[in-house]
């Protein structure tokens, strides 16, 4: 590589590394998007066609909901490769959020003088976006709504900023019921608050950009979110084992998402961060997305670790949204990961490809929030309603002396008298 050739990748020791808080939405994001919503709320449809001409989203005389009319001529008109290759990908999707949901059963215990349990309960309406920015995201609109439909929701709405052709074919196949034609903040505003003739959801799912999380962020007492996710991001963790040339495949095909995303490669092989320069910059030459690439590459850097304890360590701490394992023994190391949106082990084992519908969802945490949710799943759809029923208070009168004292402990009275009435029939 010449000296002269640009740094793509920070080249950053293990004992230097401080791993970064969790991006947050800048203030003047979270102000205008509150703006937005509040605008959508108060106004309703006016304000949605105003932002949505605003945007070039929408004329003043196209219609903002679309049906599945719609969406049928879009998806007879794609060409059929382009068609069977989106049912192929709806099918496997489909296939695994299926299990996902027979995976969550209801559950009945015995508790003193009765029964307990939960029942699995799909919310009514799911909202799911999809964003559309340099290009519309097809897989994105798979993956919200099928999951949605999987999980057993009544209605889905798809959202997607211009209703763009391949955006419509997919939510025909993944089954919506209707298309909100419009992106952004005020698309969210809109699925969390509804308008004239358009229903508000119970739950609103899917990525995009800033303005689209700000407002995920600011409606999120109203209505159910998925999670707030930030740049895309993908942690190569790698040995001297590793393949070089698919390492800098798999990084590029993560910085071409857009300048913002966050390439990564953690690994116990010192050859790697002296090679990897050259092996990027060589792919680069052919690669059309190049320039979008290579901004994303400054976000991300090459910590070389001195054990693979060292690199475990750090990559929970980063707590990735995708990680790919290409090490001699990925399957024992992947089960020490504590920390990330979704693992792909060994090194044939392309992230790429949860990208476009194996079967697992591929909307997942960002920005180190890996520590404490996971990806999207039935579950973001469900409810688990706990329920108690009490046969024989004989039974059941040690719970209620219980109940009493801990009341009296806590000085609600009232507590204590509602447990002592049951208590007095046991008598």
């Amino acid at each position: 590589m010449n000296q002269d050739t640009e740094t793509l990748l920070r080249i950053i020791s293990a004992e230097d590394f401080d791993p970064q808080s969790t991006p947050n939405s800048s203030d003047r994001v979270l102000t205008e998007a509150q703006e937005i919503v509040d605008r959508v709320r108060d106004q309703g449809i006016s304000a949605i066609r105003a932002y949505a001409i605003r945007f070039g989203e929408l004329d003043e005389s196209a219609p903002m909901v679309l049906g599945r009319d719609a969406m049928r001529s879009a998806y007879e008109a794609l060409q059929q490769e382009d068609r069977e290759a989106l049912e192929r990908a709806g099918e496997r999707i489909e296939r695994f959020a299926r299990a996902q949901r027979d995976a969550i059963q209801t559950m009945t215990m015995d508790v003193p003088g009765g029964q307990a349990g939960h029942t699995v309960e799909p919310v009514r309406v799911a909202g799911c976006y999809a964003p559309a920015g340099r290009y519309p995201l097809p897989s994105s609109v798979l993956m919200t709504a099928i999951t949605a439909r999987a999980a057993g929701c009544e209605r889905v709405v798809v959202s997607s900023p211009g209703a763009q052709q391949v955006a419509l074919a997919a939510s025909y196949i993944a089954g919506a019921d209707e298309f909100l034609c419009v992106g952004g903040a005020h698309a969210i505003a809109a699925m969390a608050y509804g308008f004239e003739g358009f229903e508000r959801c119970d739950v609103i799912v899917g990525p995009g950009n800033g303005w689209v999380t700000a407002a995920k962020r600011i409606v999120s007492g109203d209505v159910g979110i998925d999670m707030l996710a930030g740049p895309s991001e993908l942690l190569v963790l790698a040995d001297e084992s590793a393949d070089l040339n698919l390492i800098a495949a798999d990084l590029l095909a993560q910085a071409e998402h857009d300048s913002d995303a966050i390439p990564l490669l953690v690994t116990t092989c010192d050859a790697h961060a002296q090679q990897i320069q050259a092996t990027i910059e060589d792919q680069l030459a052919s690669l059309p997305t190049a320039d979008t690439a290579r901004e994303a590459l400054k976000n991300g850097f090459v910590i070389v670790c001195g054990s693979l304890e060292v690199a475990i360590e750090i990559t929970d701490q980063l707590a990735p949204e995708h990680l790919e394992i290409m090490m001699a023994d990925s399957e024992r190391v992947a089960a020490r990961i504590r920390n990330a949106g979704a693992l792909f082990i060994g090194s044939k084992s392309a992230e790429v490809i949860g990208d476009y519908g194996i079967g697992p969802n591929h909307t997942l945490p960002t920005g180190q929030t890996a520590r404490f949710q996971a990806g999207l799943s039935v579950v973001h759809f469900l409810r688990l309603r706990t329920w108690i029923r009490i046969d024989d208070p004989t039974a059941c009168a040690p719970v209620l002396e219980d109940t009493q004292r801990i009341a009296r402990m806590e000085g609600l009275i009232g507590h204590e008298r509602s447990a002592a009435r049951r208590a007095l029939g046991t008598q």
